[in-house]
């Protein structure tokens, strides 16, 4: 009795063990990895089983390498998370990729091996018409503000304002007019007096 128990759990034993790995590999042993580009960065990539295409439902452990067009650049790597906007088999990256060109490839490692690469283009997203910035006006100086408020009448007025040397020059024209005139009338006084004089002797003597 004891003899056809364990044999019988032998049996079921050597069954489990050829049923778990067909079952394991009932899709196959690789996994078909499509990238199917970005969306806002975010790299999209599509992860079926080979043999019948549907789509893996367990964990994907996979890696997501980036490198730019002129080869200055890598980002990465990250991992693929479910993507919640997409089919079952979609998936994508947390993790955004800068604008530019980027050679993306996609490598997986468990359920079962697979890999995938695609040349994508991330585009310069312009900001919003409503976000930009406004420009602070300039900082008016005192200056500014007074050479802003005079009239255009008071540019001739300076242009027609003399100068300390020309104002010098014209008072002392005016002074030398003014002494010369005092001079000339003091001369003309003078010889004013003269006359009367001889005339008033001229008188005294027709009258002696």
């Amino acid at each position: 009795m004891r003899i056809r128990i364990v044999f019988s759990a032998a049996l079921a034993a050597l069954g489990l063990m050829f049923l778990l790995p067909a079952a394991a590999h009932a899709h196959g042993d690789t996994v078909k990895v499509v990238v199917t580009g970005q969306r806002e960065g975010h790299v999209t990539a599509d992860v079926t089983w080979e043999n019948d295409g549907d789509a893996v439902d367990e964990a994907v452990a996979a890696t997501v390498n980036a490198v730019s067009g002129d080869g200055s650049r890598t980002m990465g790597p990250w991992r693929l998370v479910r993507d919640p906007a997409a089919a079952p088999a979609g998936w994508t990256t947390a993790e955004a990729l800068p604008p530019g060109s980027w050679k993306v490839s996609v490598d997986v490692g468990f359920p079962a091996l697979g890999h995938g690469e695609l040349e994508v283009g991330v585009p310069v997203v312009d900001p919003a018409p409503g976000t930009a910035t406004a420009v602070a006006p300039a900082p008016v100086t005192p200056s500014a503000a007074a050479s802003s408020q005079a009239s255009p009448a008071s540019a001739p007025a300076a242009s027609l304002a003399q100068t300390p040397e020309a104002a010098a020059g014209t008072e002392g024209y005016a002074l030398w007019w003014t002494t010369a005139g005092v001079a000339v009338t003091a001369v003309a006084g003078a010889a004013v007096g003269l006359v009367l004089r001889r005339r008033r002797r001229v008188r005294l003597q027709r009258l002696g």
